[in-house]
């Protein structure tokens, strides 16, 4: 019969060089690991590279790694802030016409098409240009659906810091994207 390790005894073990540590917390997490990236980014086959890296720096970093949270939240966190680095590193376009009505019955014209594609591109250009900390709350609040309580828990800040950040980053992306709100 295996023994149930705690995750304090995970890390220890993690600390010692222990391969079997890694083995039992891969077992552990990795598919939590997974729906959380998949959350951000809905794809699995980089979804399972994102979290596979997660799991190597773990091991990379398990000499001087210091988990301040549960092992789960830490992994949770390293995952989402792969996910946003990737997104920033590779420019994905998320996808923000999700609310599109079904009654819409006529395709759109070359020209709309163009101007959406434009206005995408300027919304993620702000959305990567915004302060790091105001990125991560703004994508995990807007992108994650996380509430600002969940974000504040996750990211160690306070609730009144998470909406300080969702201002400042609403603020931001008007400030940036006026040139398309005034034309509607």
């Amino acid at each position: 019969m295996q023994q149930e390790y705690t995750d304090q005894e995970l890390q220890e073990l993690l600390a010692r060089d222990s391969e079997q540590a890694i083995i039992l917390i891969f077992q552990r997490y990795y598919s939590f690991l997974c729906q959380a990236v998949y959350k951000i980014i809905p794809d699995e086959n980089l979804v399972e590279d994102l979290a596979q890296e997660v799991f190597f720096e773990l091991w990379r970093k398990r000499e001087k790694l210091q988990v301040n949270t549960s092992l789960k939240a830490y992994l949770r966190r390293a995952g989402v802030n792969r996910a946003l680095n990737y997104i920033r590193d590779q420019k994905i376009r998320f996808d923000v016409d999700d609310t599109e009505t079904p009654l819409a019955s006529k395709a759109p014209t070359a020209g709309q098409l163009m101007e959406a594609e434009e206005l995408q591109a300027a919304i993620d250009q702000a959305v990567d240009q915004l302060p790091e900390r105001c990125r991560i709350v703004f994508a995990l609040s807007r992108f994650e659906d996380m509430s600002y309580i969940e974000i504040a828990t996750q990211l160690g800040i306070s609730v009144k810091t998470v909406e300080n950040q969702i201002s400042k980053a609403l603020r931001l992306l008007r400030d940036a994207l006026a040139g398309y709100l005034g034309e509607r």
